[in-house]
């Protein structure tokens, strides 16, 4: 395998009960991408990345992560790789302290309590939840509950990180702040798949998107290409939508890749 290449999807399909959800997708990420998924409801971009992170198994094809075949390991083997995820809806344990949900990651890495607090600590200080670390994850509202599902991730050391729509369900101002926390994971050196309904988010963050439809990759590129994409805008934004199109350019040119 590459060196260059971190995670290599091959030919990965999935079947339930007879429909084929993804259709034979090839993925390569080298270190240190930001690479954005994208499709309507329903493209098997979703399928897709549960297949890459462990919570499904391929019914064809392979995935490797750092050479290893990843491909039926469970997402608890993914996480000890190093390939971490969140999830659409935030997993967090509500009467735990927002602390406590942290050290549960933390403790992937860290067998001893004194040392996975102190990770944990870290980690919330640089996801700005540490003046909340003793409060309970049923006080969060929804910006903190996807920052704490985020802080979780990074508590197991990840190099990989598995973003599934952790910035929906945000307001305006909201989704600017997750994406500056974004940025600066980025920037400690992780490599990052960020599967988004928001164009807005795609691409500002993304240095490459991939656009899922019926189950099949349908166009790869950097996102002023894909914006311009006229499958991308058939697929994706729909017949007709043009101020979905037009929000979408709008962001690209205010924001930049």
């Amino acid at each position: 395998m590459n060196s260059t290449i971190l995670l290599k999807a091959h030919k990965v399909s999935k079947a339930f009960q007879g429909f084929l959800a993804v259709a034979g997708a090839d993925l390569e990420i080298s270190p240190g991408e930001i690479v954005g998924i994208i499709g309507p409801n329903g493209a098997g971009k979703s399928t897709f990345f549960n297949c890459l992170s462990g919570e499904l198994a391929p019914t064809s094809g392979s995935v490797i992560f750092e050479g290893v075949d990843v491909t039926r390991k469970t997402p608890e083997e993914h996480a000890r790789l190093g390939m971490g995820r969140t999830y659409q809806v935030p997993a967090t344990f509500e009467d735990m302290t927002i602390l406590d949900n942290v050290m549960v990651g933390a403790f992937l890495r860290h067998a001893h309590q004194a040392n996975a607090r102190q990770e944990a600590m870290r980690i919330l200080e640089f996801t700005d939840l540490k003046a909340q670390a003793d409060h309970r994850a049923k006080s969060l509202g929804t910006p903190g509950r996807k920052r704490l599902e985020i802080a979780r991730a990074l508590a197991t050391r990840p190099r990989l990180l598995l973003l599934d729509e952790a910035l929906s369900g945000l307001t305006p101002l909201e989704i600017q702040q997750a994406i500056a926390l974004v940025r600066e994971i980025h920037r400690t050196g992780v490599t990052l798949v960020i599967v988004e309904h928001i164009m807005e988010v795609v691409l500002t963050l993304a240095q490459r998107v991939i656009v899922f439809n019926h189950g099949e990759i349908i166009a790869t590129g950097r996102p002023e290409e894909i914006a311009n994409d006229t499958k991308v805008i058939g697929a994706y934004l729909g017949t007709g939508r043009r101020s979905r199109r037009s929000a979408a350019m709008s962001s690209l040119d205010g924001h930049g890749a």
